[in-house]
């Protein structure tokens, strides 16, 4: 019991920290919120479908679910949205490997080092996400007739439409929730690349986010927001291979 007790202080001290951080270095075209205010171990995640993408103008919902022992053990990732895609499931569980724990199979195909390892955190599983989305991986489905259907697209060049067809669909039926939770999905590159942070208020009452900033950090943040307004991300943050 009392290393039961130890994974909870450590898992919910790691959780803390990585939500303070992406709080205060969001990723982009993200936007991430507790499930429950009381439960640091299901999070609730809203992805906007990247700009110049299928996916673009999307509103995906999805939950992370932390194991008592994070960072050791991967969390779960699951869409609440309908997704149509060769590495999700029909329940909304994607595959990918970095959320599978790092044992050795080699009927997987995989590689322990693609597996999750406790230096994997919220902000790569995000990243890998969004690359799994625009570069599926179709030797092991989760999803066989999303698979097929994607090949189909890509070995036609384009030309077979069905795969594109269903995202499209999908993405405009996203739109109703995006409305109903009164949220302005991005479009645009720079409307995707801006940044999430709340501002600081004048009079320095927000309590909330008071501890967050200090006045030199503030003035850092204007500078990095400039050097970044250019790429908002790069190639090299696609995270590891689906599954």
């Amino acid at each position: 019991m009392a290393k039961h007790g130890h994974h909870v202080a450590s898992s919910q001290k790691a959780l803390m920290l990585e939500m303070k951080s992406l709080q205060d270095e969001p990723v982009e075209g993200f936007k991430i919120t507790l499930v429950d205010e009381s439960d640091m171990y299901n999070w609730e995640v809203a992805i906007f479908g990247p700009p110049n993408t299928h996916y673009e103008g999307g509103y995906f919902k999805a939950r992370i679910k932390f194991p008592v022992d994070y960072p050791y053990s991967p969390p779960a990732f699951r869409f609440l949205t309908k997704m149509w895609h060769p590495n999700i499931y029909e329940n909304g569980d994607v595959c990918i490997s970095i959320l599978h724990p790092p044992v050795d199979d080699p009927q997987s195909g995989e590689l322990p080092s693609e597996r999750w390892n406790p230096t994997q955190n919220v902000r790569t599983i995000l990243l890998s996400v969004i690359s799994l989305l625009n570069e599926p991986n179709t030797s092991s489905p989760a999803n066989v007739d999303a698979s097929v259907m994607y090949r189909k697209w890509r070995d036609s060049k384009g030309k077979d439409r069905e795969y594109i067809e269903i995202i499209r669909k999908q993405v405009v039926a996203t739109k109703a929730e995006a409305e109903r939770d009164g949220v302005k999905v991005p479009i645009t590159l720079d409307e995707y690349c801006v940044r999430t942070q709340v501002p600081p208020t004048d009079d320095g009452s927000n309590l909330l986010y008071d501890d967050y900033y200090d006045e030199e950090d503030l003035e850092d943040d204007d500078e990095d927001d400039e050097d970044n307004e250019d790429c908002c991300y790069d190639d090299d943050d696609s995270g590891t291979e689906a599954s």
